[in-house]
């Protein structure tokens, strides 16, 4: 799950990251907190890409008939 402690500390990595570099056991964190983040955004795409319903186009005369030739 994503919270907000996750995504401060995945940026205070990398703004150490940018500024001083990192220790290994940091590079190891982050790398770990990195995965998390993805793993939760992939279970919400894939949440909300499991909500999706497919509607077949509706015949134009409204009549609600979908035996109508073409």
């Amino acid at each position: 799950m994503i919270t907000k402690e996750l995504i401060e500390r995945i940026n205070t990595l990398a703004r150490k990251q940018r500024s001083e570099g990192l220790t290994t056991a940091e590079k190891e964190e982050q790398h770990n907190l990195r995965q998390e983040y993805l793993k939760g955004i992939r279970g919400q795409v894939e949440q909300s890409l499991s909500q999706i319903k497919f509607v077949e186009d509706e015949p134009s005369c409204g009549c609600g008939s979908h035996h109508h030739k073409k």
